[in-house]
């Protein structure tokens, strides 16, 4: 095993000698990141052969992941220590926060052996420092607008420093302004437990803010760090939403005081919220940086992709979502001959108008093994263990056309040619690609009961 060490304050020195000159603009490389939530994430660091090596526990929980190690030149001939490292823990090797070029350095180095994936509500969104700075031409005159408003209605108002003796204030503000954010309990204490971790180690943390007060009341503040020696993430910026254009200001007025090297400013990802990703669309960031996932498949995986890419033609991306996000092993029936993955298919949990849904998703037969009724065996299989488990419905996506593949489906109790909408957390699509073609047969317990219109099927939890 690699030996890890928590992250301590003492260890920012070796930490940013690799970060520093990286180059990569990824908001989870920041030591102050690192340490101020390591309450959640168990941040560890480790130097293997000339890189930095960050393991993490994703989202907070038992699964473990490695940041892109850094430093100079290629670390995929480290990956398979990595692995060794993860497999001491009982756990595959999964890489976290992987530039483009990281992934194709994976995949030069161990082909196939491992799928990818990205998700677009954790990228994070990197500005032109001169943009946020001076708000120029018309793509910013609503930016502009507010703080003339601002500072029409405020006249008093003025920027200063974020020193230890603003810090008490500022958690009032955070506590007045957590407070009409309850949607988000959970993410917003552990931000709250961050912050309280940031002021306690402030200045050794290499962090600097800034904050606006109107007469005597403090209303915004932020805060952040260097990420690279060009690139400034900021972590934190709340403001009291009864001053309008109060967020727009300290954000203009901070990246005026921000030093000249830093070129380019991180404001992190959006989570998914549907305005905070307006938001910060609105500042026309230069780049949303990606952050791949990258995770070692298991022997059935492998083959699972090999028999699904011959059968049906779908590329890497695709493929490798469903890898990631919705493959169990549990739920695939399959066949193997001499050691070679024959024919497999797939029994997905739902929910529909028809109550408890089972998709039956691609059942496909290899090549080679076509004509011995690998297929139909799977299907009496699939619709057996349909009725044990006491599933209300079945549905089913043949080929748009192919009257072979409805009249083989049909023998098993399959009928009709409903419209169907598929609606999954994380938007993958179970369909055919065209919404136009995804038409299912289906199978009912009650066949009395009468069909909807169309059917829109749910992700199960």
């Amino acid at each position: 095993m690699i030996e890890f060490h928590p992250i301590r304050l003492e260890d920012r020195a070796v930490i940013e000698r690799y970060t520093m000159p990286s180059g990569i603009a990824n908001c989870d490389l920041s030591f102050a990141n690192m340490y101020c939530w390591q309450e959640i994430y168990r941040s560890a660091w480790a130097e293997v052969d000339g890189f930095l090596v960050i393991r993490f526990q994703i989202d907070g929980g038992e699964r473990i992941g490695y940041m892109q190690p850094i430093g100079p030149g290629d670390f995929a001939p480290i990956i398979p220590r990595l692995r060794e490292d993860a497999h001491a823990h009982g756990q595959r090797l999964r890489m976290i926060g992987l530039t483009e070029e990281g992934c194709e350095r994976i995949r030069r180095l161990h082909a196939g052996e491992f799928a990818f994936g990205s998700d677009r509500a954790l990228e994070d969104y990197v500005y032109r420092a001169d943009d946020l700075r001076n708000l120029p031409g018309r793509h910013y005159q609503p930016k502009r607008n507010h703080i003339n408003r601002f500072t029409a209605a405020y006249p008093d108002y003025r920027y200063e420093a974020l020193t230890p003796d603003r810090f008490d204030e500022c958690m009032r503000l955070e506590r007045a302004w957590r407070r009409t954010h309850e949607g988000h309990t959970s993410e917003l204490c552990a931000e709250q437990r961050a912050m309280q971790r940031a002021f306690a180690h402030f200045e050794e943390l290499g962090l600097s803010g800034g904050c606006i007060y109107v007469g005597d009341r403090l209303v915004a503040f932020t805060y952040g760090s260097a990420v690279n020696d060009h690139t400034f993430d900021i972590h934190v910026e709340k403001a009291d939403t009864a001053y309008e254009g109060a967020f727009t200001i300290i954000n203009k007025r901070f990246a005026e005081q921000l030093p000249a090297r830093f070129t380019h400013i991180d404001r992190e990802e959006d989570l998914g919220i549907e305005g905070l990703r307006r938001a910060k669309l609105s500042y026309r960031p230069e780049t949303i940086a990606p952050k791949f996932t990258a995770i070692r498949l298991h022997s059935d995986e492998i083959a699972c992709k090999r028999l699904w890419q011959e059968a049906f033609g779908d590329d890497d991306a695709f493929t490798d979502a469903f890898l990631i996000r919705h493959y169990s092993r549990r739920r695939m029936l399959s066949v193997e001959c001499d050691g070679t993955l024959a024919a497999m298919l797939h029994l997905v949990p739902f929910h529909s108008e028809l109550g408890r849904t089972t998709y039956i998703y691609g059942v496909a037969t290899a090549a080679g093994f076509r004509g011995r009724g690998l297929a139909s065996a799977l299907m009496r299989d699939a619709m057996r263990t349909i009725a044990e488990r006491g599933d209300d419905a079945a549905i089913l996506i043949p080929a748009p056309g192919n009257d072979r593949l409805r009249e083989f489906y049909g023998r098993f109790g399959f009928a009709g040619d409903l419209p169907v909408a598929f609606d999954t957390a994380d938007g993958f699509d179970f369909g055919t690609g065209d919404p136009a073609h995804d038409r299912a047969m289906i199978w009912r317990r009650e066949e009395s009961r009468p069909l909807p219109d169309r059917l829109t099927v749910r992700q199960a939890k």
